[in-house]
């Protein structure tokens, strides 16, 4: 049976062969359409902010290859004290925005740190945590050109709700982690439901003795329901397999299909188109 592609734009880290970004990005190229640049630290010292020449090659490989990037921000973004611009995580993602705004990325992935607040019930307390994150969401932002391409990603442990103010007040979009839904035990239907319209992006890795690991390891039940979640849909962001190392990136790739095999033989009618 042949199957139509995927609406979505499939995608996986820059970290699965054993090798700096670009080798990765060449590794890549024919395998996806996207690629999730993910750049753990950005200081003056060693660091795996690509190159301005890494950059250029990469937008050649983009255009050869009908690529997209998306950006992970090296840190939770949040205001320093006394509501300080200047904070770490707003230096950081301001240079990386900046290093790869001529890959015109599909999108920029980022937390909002809010750990010694997502089990606040002060009101006042929320309040300001909701205030600081949106002025630095306006900054980083505004570096970006554009707030939709700001992609806020929901985090485990922390309540459904509680990014939903934010996003009510500035218009980011949102980057659903269906993994870290499945690790706290969530449905993430639900969840996808409410955030489908704004999403930019997807993040999908499976479950084994952590996160971020092989969709082989993920209940074949729960992924159908995932994937026919978003073919109804007609979802055309970016789905990531969020998972690192070459093993783990074909067996989620074969899994992902046995899904879409799944959903034909059950009787889906997009599958079937």
């Amino acid at each position: 049976m042949t199957l139509p592609p995927f609406p979505f734009r499939l995608g996986t880290t820059s970290y699965i062969v054993p090798d700096d970004i670009l080798p990765n990005v060449r590794f890549l190229a024919d395998k996806v359409q996207d690629i999730e640049l993910v750049l753990f630290e950005v200081d003056d010292g060693t660091n795996n902010l690509p190159s301005v020449e890494t950059v250029a090659e990469m937008q050649v490989l983009a255009a050869a290859h009908g690529l997209s990037y998306t950006v992970h921000l090296p840190l939770d973004l949040r205001l320093g004290a006394d509501e300080d611009l200047r904070h770490p995580s707003l230096v950081k993602a301001q240079r990386v925005i900046e290093r790869t705004r001529a890959l015109a990325p599909f999108a920029y992935v980022l937390h909002l740190d809010g750990r010694e607040e997502r089990c606040q019930t002060d009101p006042q307390v929320l309040a300001r945590w909701q205030q600081n994150s949106i002025r630095a969401l306006r900054q980083a932002a505004a570096w970006a050109d554009d707030p939709a391409l700001l992609a806020v990603e929901n985090l485990e442990g922390y309540p459904l709700d509680f990014w939903e103010p934010v996003f009510a007040q500035i218009p980011v979009s949102r980057c659903v982690d269906i993994g870290h839904l499945w690790l706290d035990g969530r449905d993430p239907l639900t969840y996808l439901q409410r955030a489908l319209p704004t999403t930019r992006v997807i993040h999908l890795h499976g479950i084994g003795t952590r996160d971020h690991q092989s969709l082989r390891h993920a209940d074949p039940a729960a992924l159908d329901a995932v994937l026919a979640a978003l073919l109804h849909a007609d979802y055309r962001g970016v789905l990531t397999l969020e998972i690192f190392g070459e093993e783990d990136f074909h067996t989620s790739i074969q899994a992902l299909n046995a899904s879409r095999q799944r959903l034909a033989a059950g009787g889906d009618l997009w599958a079937k188109a």
